[in-house]
């Protein structure tokens, strides 16, 4: 069963945006394994509260995601 799992930061996407998520996700499946996927194919979109992850040692938070980055 083809599966895919997105961590993202909480109240980041609306509804919408997570049905595209499991929609596209799902249709790329499909793309590449067949029709055969569609009906076995789980897409999961969890929200990370505030804080509760990091990369390289630093807790991240939704303020320090929403800076601008420097060109």
């Amino acid at each position: 069963m083809p599966f895919a799992n997105f961590k993202v930061p909480a109240g980041t996407l609306d509804e919408k945006q997570k049905e595209t998520i499991v929609t596209r996700t799902t249709e790329l499946y499909v793309e590449i394994y067949g029709e055969r996927a569609r009906p076995n194919t789980m897409v999961l979109v969890e929200e990370v509260t505030d804080g509760g992850w990091g990369i390289g040692g630093t807790v991240l938070t939704l303020a320090m995601l929403q800076q601008p980055t420097e060109d």
